[in-house]
């Protein structure tokens, strides 16, 4: 498979779903495009693209936190990501572990 073979969405992005290689935790969501993707790649940590400050975003390059890649995988439409990582801190900008740490069942 080859960058170009995947579907990214009219902005040019794809999602990528981080998911805890050690812990199968799922970890995050995040958007790539083919730069980030090809970084990620050559870097062997994952590098989004942020949709809010519209530039390529290397996670953990300010807070330390980086996600050292193990295994990319596409899934069987080739339009969405899964990054096995090993994380180096807390995946969530709050400082929790997962930014899925909170359910819809819970009372405000």
């Amino acid at each position: 498979m080859q960058i170009a073979d995947l579907t990214f969405n009219e902005a040019g992005l794809i999602p990528c779903i981080v998911q805890d290689a050690r812990t199968s935790e799922v970890l995050m969501m995040a958007w790539m495009n083919a730069e980030s993707l090809a970084l990620t790649l050559e870097r062997k940590q994952t590098v989004f693209w942020s949709r809010s400050r519209q530039e390529l975003w290397h996670k953990g390059a300010t807070s330390g936190n980086v996600q050292d890649l193990v295994e990319l995988r596409y899934d069987c439409d080739a339009d969405t990501l899964l990054a096995l990582v090993v994380p180096h801190g807390p995946a969530c900008h709050t400082g929790a572990q997962s930014c899925f740490y909170r359910s819809m069942s819970d009372k405000d």
